[in-house]
């Protein structure tokens, strides 16, 4: 595994729609009208029904989890949400090593997440620092 620093982290890609927020949904309970009609979501400001933000957070997640396998653990992580996900986009979740440390116990990885739809919006930004056993 190259951990040098600038070194981009395969990204984690996902089609977003009512679908998917919906099984997110059933696994956090999270049945809100403006996630799930467009109406609702009218109301709230956007064009339609939007994205969990909690989802950008899982997607990261995911980005990472695939990136470090087995050998790591996940120390710190922040999110800050830009945009709403809007309905039938492409979400890329993306990173790049920003600093490497030796650790007790491995090597501590600093990255910078974030995560883009196909029409070129952030939607999220983030950090993280990874613990990689020895």
């Amino acid at each position: 595994m190259d951990l040098s620093v600038g070194t981009q982290l395969p990204p984690f890609v996902r089609e977003t729609g009512l679908e998917n927020w919906n099984r997110f949904a059933a696994v956090m309970d999270e049945f809100v009208p403006h996630h799930m009609d467009d109406e609702a979501g009218k109301k709230s400001g956007m064009p339609g029904a939007f994205g969990m933000g909690n989802l950008q957070s899982s997607y990261m997640h995911n980005l990472i989890r695939d990136w470090m396998g087995e050998n790591g653990r996940i120390k710190n992580f922040t999110i800050q949400w830009q945009n709403v996900n809007l309905k039938d986009t492409i979400v890329s979740a993306k990173g790049r090593i920003s600093s490497v440390e030796e650790a007790d116990g491995g090597k501590l990885v600093s990255l910078d997440l974030w995560t883009e739809d196909n029409n070129d919006r952030m939607l999220a930004t983030g950090t993280a620092k990874v613990l990689l056993a020895a």
